[in-house]
């Protein structure tokens, strides 16, 4: 009796046993699912067969929101993503199909304002300046098919990127966008554990008029993939299309430069002078992105602007304060008395403010405007526009910086 007691508490002890190994394994086993899962949908399909596709692209005549689709046929009218030779991967992109129409019936009369949007938006998205930190360097390559319309990337290697984890390695792959579009981007795949990954990876953009692709500007973003917390930035290159020769196939080593740090929002400024009243009108339309400054994740802005002649500050004007607002729409023109003989002596201080009710109001960012050593080359060449062209308004979207400018 004692011996089958004994026995039974073994079988006993054996079956919990059992039982404590399948569920380490089952939840395992769902960890595992579900961080594959994770990953999958953020980096896309890394370990995938070569005859699986990838689709990227807007459906015709539907939305510009339209998400990657995963494909496992060879082609279809979006375009597809798959092995090449050499053991590379390929991508394809398309854009709609309106906006091919819209920029057929523009033509290439419109080839200098692409080509001036290029540059604007290049200063928007890079900060001024020479850069201390360096990131390494990207090679990569570009084609342009006129016969099909389609922009060929292939993004080859890197060289002495920046280290991002505790082992003096990174674990890089690239971002792939086509400024000012955000919303559809490509990546390569991730190289584990190298500061000098090689990708020889292809990506085709189709359906790009070259009077509209010499509007975008190509960003590639290098990030360190992190398994367990947000991927951090190695380092980014902006490059406008509109200064690429397309007649012959391009190969390029960029230096990286880090990442805006701080990013303060952007205001849409008009500028307008009336020689015949020696009026100079500025307009301060809507701002879009703020940075938040109160407590609630909100801001309070209104934008002040002084008329400033030397290093003096003339005459005063301000908008109206919108409670709560990080894209604010102002709509508001002021005009100040400017002489045609003055006009490029003379500068505009704008400063986008948070208003508090108790303590001090903040800036969030600020711009300076005039003909020479204005606060960014955008803010200068708008300048000179306004004079070019007396009596039309010249519009432009300005990145704010930071509250200490150079006067």
């Amino acid at each position: 009796m004692f011996h089958l007691d004994l026995l039974l508490w073994w079988v006993l002890v054996l079956l919990v046993l059992v039982l404590v190994v399948m569920l380490v394994c089952m939840c395992w086993t769902r960890h595992t699912m579900i961080a594959t899962r994770y990953r999958r949908e953020r980096y896309g399909t890394l370990c995938r067969r070569e005859e699986r596709f990838w689709s990227f692209g807007i459906q015709p005549g539907g939305s510009s929101d339209s998400l990657p689709l995963l494909r496992n046929g060879r082609s279809n009218s979006l375009g597809t993503l798959g092995g090449s030779g050499g053991g590379g991967s390929v991508a394809s992109a398309s854009i709609n199909s309106q906006d091919t129409a819209d920029t057929a019936r523009e033509g290439p009369t419109s080839l200098a304002f692409w080509q001036a949007r290029s540059i604007s938006l290049m200063e928007m998205y890079t900060e001024q300046g020479e850069h201390s930190e360096k990131c390494g360097d990207i090679n990569f390559g570009l084609d342009y098919d006129f016969s099909s319309e389609t922009l060929k990337l292939r993004v080859i290697q890197g060289r002495d990127l920046a280290a991002r984890d505790l082992n003096g390695l990174s674990d890089p792959y690239v971002r792939i966008t086509l400024l000012p579009d955000k919303k559809h981007r490509l990546e390569t795949k991730i190289k584990r554990r190298t500061l000098n990954p090689r990708w020889n990876e292809t990506f085709y953009f189709e359906g790009f008029p070259l009077a509209k692709l010499q509007s975008r500007v190509l960003h590639l973003h290098v990030y360190d993939y992190d398994r367990f917390s947000r991927d951090d930035s190695i380092g980014e290159l902006h490059l406008p299309l509109c200064q690429v020769d397309f007649a012959e196939k391009s190969q390029f080593w960029k230096s990286l430069h880090p990442p805006v740090k701080e990013k303060l929002g952007e205001l849409l400024v008009s500028l307008c002078y009336y020689p015949s009243t020696n009026t100079l009108s500025i307009g301060i339309l809507k701002a879009r992105n703020l940075k938040a400054k109160d407590i609630n994740g909100k801001s309070d802005p209104y934008v002040k602007v002084w008329l400033v002649f030397g290093e003096k500050r003339v005459e005063k004007k301000k908008t109206m304060i919108y409670k709560c607002n990080l894209n604010p729409t102002f709509n508001q023109t002021f005009e100040f008395n400017v002489p045609w003989e003055q006009i490029r002596d003379c500068a505009l201080d704008i400063a986008v403010m948070d208003f508090d009710t108790i303590g001090r109001n903040e800036m969030i960012g600020r711009l300076l405007l005039r003909a020479r050593n204005s606060s960014g080359a955008q803010e200068t060449k708008q300048w000179a526009d306004m004079i070019a062209r007396p009596r039309m308004a010249a519009t432009v979207w300005h990145r704010l910086k930071v509250a200490e400018l150079n006067k």
